[in-house]
């Protein structure tokens, strides 16, 4: 097994301990698990990079890669739902984790008839790379801001904005979810139709 794809592991691997840390009360767990969800979301850039620059592109890696990005959102998102919970915003959280998943588990689906129907393996494409990018900016962000709320209690004004402004940001990358689903879903219609 070549190191991107390790690294890819390792995010797999890193998943639930990042959601055990965000989830459990114990001093400075959110600021913990941001550093977790960074750590992570760079081995996904850095795989990527490593993967094409040294020609260490695989079949595994193709397919695992994205899986890896989305265990690891989803279950920050699956994490908001409770963090969120009795907040003004609970409802936002889960249709938007709704959304989230239904889009992941549409795309995944497709992914595996490509794969047993066509013998091909169909990577990410732009749209879902900024779906991903745009996930993973707001749940640094959401982290970020309870992080430091756990340093400096941050005034009540000042936490309301915020959570606004990371609401925004969790709906722009449900939006771009729907975007890449349903051109993910076009493109591969025709494995659909050709499946046995």
């Amino acid at each position: 097994m070549n190191t991107p794809n390790k690294l890819t592991l390792a995010r797999m691997i890193a998943t639930p301990i990042f959601m055990a840390v965000m989830l459990i009360d114990f001093p400075y767990h959110y600021l913990i698990s941001l550093i977790l969800f960074i750590a992570a979301s760079l081995t996904d850039m850095i795989d990527g990079k490593m993967a094409r620059k040294y020609n260490m592109v695989t079949d595994f890696g193709k397919f695992m890669d994205p899986l890896a990005d989305k265990m690891l959102t989803t279950s920050a998102y699956l994490g908001f739902m409770f963090i969120y919970g009795g907040t003004q915003y609970a409802w936002h959280i889960v249709i938007i984790t709704f959304i989230v998943l239904f889009r992941e588990f549409a795309v995944s689906s497709i992914r595996l008839v490509a794969v047993t129907a066509g013998g091909k393996v169909v990577a990410a494409n732009m749209w879902g790379k900024c779906k991903t990018v745009s996930q993973m900016a707001g749940i640094i962000l959401s982290l970020a801001v309870y992080g430091v709320n756990e340093i400096v209690t941050i005034p009540a004004n000042i936490f309301v904005i915020a959570d606004a402004v990371i609401i925004t940001l969790f709906w722009l990358s449900a939006i771009l979810c729907v975007i890449s689903g349903v051109i993910y879903i076009w493109g591969g219609r025709e494995y659909i139709k050709n499946a046995k």
